[in-house]
């Protein structure tokens, strides 16, 4: 049984860890903000990107069977996988939950014989699949001096990728990453970038009316330049998602941990309670038992 002035300290200790947990969760609301309106500020223009590039490509075949970023060479033997994590910890099961993605794609890729690569976005994704993957990991990106996310440090990520892979280092691409929803809702997304995955629909199941434009000049060059942007783009998007999505869930466990806390402090406080009175009780029945025997 804990003495008196370990469970003192014990209480010190709880309140303590108590006032970081509820100063991170703090911190976290405020960045939040600012996170979740650029992510959702993103969705719009991606997804019309998304839509002019399906438009463009419904009717144009490519004149030659070189390899390119709008249907790749027909390939399919090396898969890239690209998954985007935290640099810091204390954010419940925000990298885990898209881990698990990772490694169950790796699982159904691997045995269907495929080869597979991974970048990592983020320290936290490479600390969890090191101990199974660490060989297929060829490069881990260090975002930590980034403080906010901006188009230029998609860019020099896409324009990265977009050398591998005509230097034919891999066939397809799909990037991993959590899409915000709410504070206690992330979504784990698994989205193909390479080549693009052109979803050709009569009727927009969402209740759209199919995007429609008139191009000049040729498709062709308009695709030459829309697509390395759209993969910044989709790029850019994943990290504003992602961004947004810790800080949800840094709040989410902080808050969590805090209430945890509080608990923990009540519950010490009524053992701390009970124990001193029980200690005084014993006191006052020695002093009572010395004086009848007196």
């Amino acid at each position: 049984m804990p003495s008196l002035d370990d469970l003192k300290k014990r209480i010190g200790s709880v309140k303590s860890t108590q006032k970081i947990t509820k100063a991170m969760k703090m911190v976290a609301a405020a960045k939040l903000r600012r996170a979740q309106e650029s992510a959702e500020a993103s969705r719009p223009y991606s997804e019309s990107m998304e839509d002019l590039i399906t438009s463009i490509s419904s009717g144009y075949a490519p004149s030659s069977k070189e390899r390119n970023l709008l249907t790749g060479d027909e390939k399919d033997s090396t898969y890239l996988l690209m998954l985007f994590t935290s640099e810091r910890g204390l954010c419940g099961g925000f990298n885990s939950i898209v881990t698990k993605s990772v490694r169950e794609k790796i699982a159904s890729l691997e045995d269907a014989g495929k080869v597979v690569k991974i970048i990592c976005v983020g320290k936290k994704g490479f600390d969890i699949l090191k101990r199974q993957h660490s060989e297929k990991v060829i490069e881990t990106i260090d975002m930590r001096a980034i403080k906010s996310v901006t188009f230029q440090d998609a860019k020099n990520i896409s324009d990265k990728i977009i050398k591998m892979f005509f230097d034919s280092e891999f066939d397809k691409c799909l990037i991993f990453y959590n899409k915000f929803k709410s504070v206690i809702s992330q979504i784990p997304t698994e989205q193909q970038i390479v080549p693009i995955e052109i979803i050709n629909e009569g009727n927009d199941s969402d209740g759209h009316d199919n995007a429609f434009f008139e191009f000049e000049p040729s498709e062709s060059e308009i695709l030459d330049e829309l697509l390395p942007l759209n993969f910044a783009i989709q790029i850019f998007k994943a990290l504003l998602e992602s961004a947004a999505s810790e800080q949800g869930a840094r709040m989410s466990a902080m808050d969590n941990a805090s209430r945890n806390a509080s608990d923990m402090i009540n519950n010490l406080t009524l053992f701390y309670n009970r124990s001193r009175q029980a200690v005084i009780t014993k006191e006052l029945i020695e002093i009572i038992s010395g004086a009848e025997a007196v």
